[in-house]
């Protein structure tokens, strides 16, 4: 997990709640945090809580951080980082070896990840949910405005309220490569998506990128406009009211490996070419 995220002029992007509440946040939905990358049913267990308690996932998994292998600076600065994937009974179903890669270009800031999965507790089954996978929970100025609260259902059971936000500072507002805006990018295949808006007079784009290599490229977006924003490749069920599944696995001993890319640029919007450009890299590089 990456908390704070800033932009070049130190803006901070992400929310602050639960590590760091500011005033007039949500407080919806506590794992939340920062940017990772888990998902909610792996053998059944649920780590898209990350050990979050009570009803939200009891008896959940927990992504535990195990060593910094390497930290490196300089024009585009390294860290790589080892986790584990462990059940409630502390057996791991997975380890992650996590390769981060920051790097700049002009008023532009870009982080890339590369997460390799291993199967070491035998064969891993990814079930279908929407539960799932790289995903940023932004500061609340970058909300879809709404003047009605949301209700959504948890998968576990019961229900999670989110507050209308439509005060004069939440203007975020999304677009994607295939050119679908707005709240109806929830569901949506795209290559990339950009979250844009204002964080006091800065203007702010938050662009993240699929890898060609990834599966189900290009990815399904759980995007919503409380500040989830989420790719998953591996929940089609939720996305096509039933019409696809993926039920993704991992045999035992195997390994797949999950690419994104995320471009936090300060004063503008990015354009669909200069994000295609970065998309465009970003699949040669890896």
């Amino acid at each position: 997990m990456l908390y704070p995220v800033y932009t070049s002029e130190g803006t901070v992007v992400t929310r602050g709640f639960p590590l760091e509440p500011r005033e007039g946040e949500s407080t919806d939905h506590a794992h939340h945090v920062g940017i990772w990358l888990n998902y909610g049913a792996v053998n059944g267990i649920d780590f898209w809580g990350n050990g979050s308690t009570g009803s939200l996932s009891p008896g959940g998994g927990v992504i535990k951080h195990l060593n910094i292998e390497k930290i490196s600076e300089g024009k585009e600065a390294v860290i790589i980082s080892n986790e584990s994937w462990v059940d409630s009974t502390g057996k791991e179903i997975l380890a992650e070896r996590t390769e981060y890669y920051f790097s700049g270009k002009g008023s532009a800031r870009i982080i890339d990840r590369v997460t390799k999965l291993t199967a070491t507790g035998g064969d891993v089954k990814f079930s279908d949910t929407k539960e799932g996978m790289f995903g940023i929970r932004v500061a609340r100025q970058l909300q879809l405005p709404t003047k009605e609260d949301i209700t959504l259902q948890e998968k576990q059971g019961g229900t999670t309220t989110v507050k209308a936000q439509d005060a004069n500072d939440i203007t975020g507002n999304y677009r994607s490569s295939e050119g679908i805006t707005g709240e109806a990018v929830w569901s949506t295949r795209a290559k990339w998506m950009d979250l844009y808006g204002r964080i006091g007079d800065e203007v702010i784009s938050i662009a993240v990128c699929d890898h060609p290599k990834n599966q189900s490229y290009p990815t399904y977006w759980h995007a919503r406009g409380y500040g989830l924003f989420a790719a998953n490749p591996l929940g089609a069920k939720d996305f096509t009211q039933g019409k696809e599944f993926v039920n993704f696995a991992i045999p035992a001993g195997q390994s797949t490996t999950f690419r994104y890319r995320v471009i936090v640029n300060s004063g503008a919007d990015l354009t669909d070419e200069q994000i295609n450009a970065f998309a465009d890299e970003f699949a040669e590089k890896y």
